[in-house]
Formats: C-alpha cells, sequence, structure tokens
C-alpha cells in the first residue's frame, strides 16, 4: 500500500505538486472546446453545393448575367433586358416571360452586395426549410411584389397621376425574392432574432422609400417582405417539422433519448 501511495504521488495525484493534472489551471480543454465550437458553428452555415443548392445555382445565373452586361454590347444588353422586364407593358403582353425573366437579372452592374444579400437571407431559409420550400418563397415573393407594384403603376396611370410612359420603365432585379426570403426566414428564428430581422428589414425599406422616392420599388419592397411573413405557418409545417403520429412506446423513447443525447446527429440537426 505504501508503494502504491508513494507511486500515486509520482504519477502527480497530489494536488500541491506542480506536475500534477490539477496544477494548471483547468481550462484549457475549455478553450479548446469553445474554438471548436465556434469554428464548427461557422462551417455549418457557409454555404455549400449539398446544402444551398438553389442559393448558389440562383448567384451563379446572376453572376453570369451580370458579367454579360459588363462584357456584352450596351445595345444588346439593353433590349435584352426589356424584353425580361416586369413592367406593366410587359406583364400585360408577355406576363410568363416577364415574371420569370426579370429575376435573372441585377439593378445595377455590381454583383457582390447580392452575394451578401443570400448568403444571409436566402442561404440560411434554404437549410431550414430545403432548396424547393426556399425556391417557392422566393417566386412568391418576387411574382407578388411584381404584380402589385406594377398594378399601382396601372392604376395611376389609367386615373391620369402617371404618364403612360411609366408602363415601360425598366423593372428588373432579385431584391423582391430576398425581402421574402428576408421575411420568411424570420419566422424561424427566435423571438429576439425576428425582432431584428423584421426591424432591419424595415429600417432598409423606409430608407428606399424616403431616399429614392420611387413608386414601384416603394410598393413592391413591403409586399414582398409582407409575402413571406404570409407564409411563416406553411414553413412551420414543413418536413421534419412535425413527429409521425403513430409510434411504438419504445420506439418513441429511443428517438427522445438521441435527440437528448449530446453527440447524436438529431441534437446537431436540431441546433441548426
Amino acid at each position: 500500500m505504501a508503494e502504491l501511495r508513494k507511486g500515486a504521488v509520482r504519477a502527480g495525484s497530489c494536488p500541491g505538486r506542480p506536475d500534477g493534472p490539477s496544477a494548471g489551471p483547468p481550462y484549457g480543454m475549455l478553450r479548446h472546446g469553445l474554438r471548436a465550437g465556434v469554428a464548427d458553428w461557422v462551417l455549418a452555415r457557409v454555404p455549400t453545393p449539398r446544402r444551398n443548392p438553389f442559393a448558389l445555382g440562383y448567384l451563379a445565373v446572376v453572376g453570369a448575367t451580370t458579367t454579360f452586361a459588363k462584357l456584352a454590347d450596351p445595345d444588346l444588353v439593353l433590349r435584352l433586358q426589356e424584353a425580361s422586364s416586369s413592367d406593366g407593358h410587359n406583364l400585360l403582353y408577355h406576363p410568363v416571360r416577364a415574371l420569370l425573366f426579370s429575376g435573372f437579372w441585377v439593378a445595377g452592374p455590381v454583383w457582390m452586395p447580392y452575394l451578401w444579400a443570400f448568403a444571409f437571407t436566402v442561404a440560411p431559409l434554404e437549410r431550414r426549410v430545403g432548396a424547393a420550400r426556399a425556391a417557392a418563397v422566393f417566386a412568391i415573393g418576387h411574382v407578388t411584389a411584381t404584380v402589385l407594384s406594377q398594378a399601382v403603376v396601372l392604376a395611376a396611370v389609367a386615373t391620369g397621376r402617371m404618364e403612360s410612359a411609366a408602363l415601360d420603365h425598366l423593372d428588373i432585379g432579385v431584391s423582391y425574392g430576398v425581402l421574402a426570403s428576408l421575411g420568411a426566414l424570420a419566422g424561424l428564428l427566435p423571438p429576439r432574432g425576428r425582432l431584428l430581422a423584421l426591424a432591419g428589414a424595415g429600417a432598409l425599406i423606409a430608407d428606399q422609400i424616403l431616399t429614392d422616392r420611387d413608386l414601384v420599388t416603394g410598393v413592391g419592397h413591403p409586399v414582398a417582405l409582407l409575402a413571406g411573413v404570409a407564409l411563416w405557418r406553411w414553413l412551420r409545417r414543413g418536413p421534419g417539422r412535425r413527429l409521425p403520429l403513430r409510434r411504438s412506446g419504445a420506439a418513441a423513447g429511443a428517438q427522445t433519448a438521441a435527440a437528448r443525447a449530446p453527440g447524436s446527429g438529431a441534437a446537431v440537426l436540431d441546433r441548426a
């Protein structure tokens, strides 16, 4: 027994020895765990083709059209954009073409801001609800905001408050889809995050209305955001968000235990 006690002391089990395992501050592994946790959290949210096929695919198309607009003949670019525009004239005579292709251009020569817009709105929404539902939210926001904003322009022209030339003003861009995605994403966030997302979107829309004073975007942007908000209930009933109606008690207990296990895949999915 004496030899065992001596061996224990030599091995550093005595808390008073400087070379023992408890001699240093017991925070090294905690710091390592925090670093690993932060890195895992960031990497789990970086868009990849597997996680975000819709967001990255759409960005690739928008990047291609933006590059084409910079390099191609300006007259050709203008003709293509006018043919794709979702202005009142095109909506009356070529509605499908206008609604489909108007969202494949960006309003302006700079593409980079839309990369960040997709990274913080469309990509997180797609990770939570899947590519098909994220695409549906984007399309619903784009179509709804386009139709209602151009209906306001058409009414203004019909009543003489605007000139008929307003029906031919170029109307292209992805902002309606992005704002609809942000509005939809807010419904899947915790209450504080939801409030911050909606407040930030409201501030951006208010600033645009006050500074730009464009009737189409002044109507379209709030409508797009509200279209995303209107889809909250549908998205919350999405696949993977409801438990099966019937299952045995043993199966239910096993699934609950697996979900509560800190290293289980179910826990990771729940945190994501």
